[in-house]
């Protein structure tokens, strides 16, 4: 039995969260270390000696995407390292998209699929799939089976391509249209429609996180925030008294005992 455990030890190892986009960080509002921490791959490793076998069972430092955060469970159960079919699959090559024109709270048309021609509101964004999750379009049904007894059919929303199944809606005319990435006289990177050549603002919810916080929403609470004021007042100043020579200086009380001699050995 200690043979077994021994030999079937599993360490783990990390990978960088460089796969997954930075749209994805923002949104999270989560630290890159703990996105690399819940991305880890587990696999076996056979520990040094000339009793074990040696057979290589592979690494994979690669993961497959899906319409699911890479901190939720849904990820980890697709990424499963225990699933040993994984490595004759390898994932599906992605071309990362440099210039990315569609973000959350964006008007789209879509150009594919039985909603051809609708327009809908962008709910989600998948940077790591380019893809995004239209508000009420491209459904289909799913089978929410929770044991016996408690079976239902939901209505999901699936993901759709941006370069080639939606198109960014262009407020002046409510058409469809492409974009690209334009600078202004001062110096703000902007996105503006080729046909009518206005710009298209970015959404308000494109700023917000998974807390649903953003900037502009925020209230400064007098009670606990720091006043803008007083960021630069010194409240402190340090010295070398302690803590009840404080006390006694705020009380005025003085000490008249002679402290007895200690020596330091």
């Amino acid at each position: 039995m200690r043979f077994t455990s021994v030999l079937y030890r599993r360490v783990r190892k990390y990978v960088a969260a460089d796969q997954v986009g930075e749209l994805t960080k923002t949104y999270s509002n989560l630290p890159d270390r703990y996105i690399n921490r819940v991305m880890r791959q587990v696999y076996h490793v056979y520990p040094k000696g000339p009793q074990y076998t040696k057979v290589d069972q592979g690494k994979d430092d690669h993961f497959v995407f899906g319409p699911e955060r890479p901190w939720e469970y849904e990820f980890l159960k697709r990424n499963n390292p225990a699933d040993y079919s994984r490595k004759f699959k390898p994932p599906p090559l992605i071309e990362p998209i440099k210039n990315w024109n569609i973000f959350k709270g964006d008007r789209v048309e879509i150009l594919v699929g039985k909603d051809k021609g609708k327009q809908g509101i962008v709910l989600q964004i998948f940077q790591e799939i380019n893809s995004v999750i239209v508000e009420g379009l491209n459904t289909y049904l799913r089978d929410m089976n929770q044991g016996e007894g408690n079976k239902f059919v939901i209505k999901q929303e699936a993901p759709l391509l941006v370069n080639r199944e939606v198109a960014l809606v262009d407020p002046s005319d409510l058409l469809g249209c492409e974009v690209e990435w334009r600078y202004t006289e001062e110096g703000d990177k902007v996105r503006v429609s080729k046909r009518t050549g206005r710009i298209i603002p970015i959404p308000k919810a494109a700023y917000e996180t998974i807390d649903f916080k953003t900037p502009t929403s925020y209230k400064e609470n007098p009670n606990k925030d720091t006043k803008e004021a007083d960021v630069m007042e010194v409240t402190f100043k340090p010295s070398l008294s302690t803590f009840e020579m404080d006390i006694m200086k705020e009380q005025n009380i003085e000490e008249n005992r002679i402290p007895v001699k200690s020596f330091w050995y």
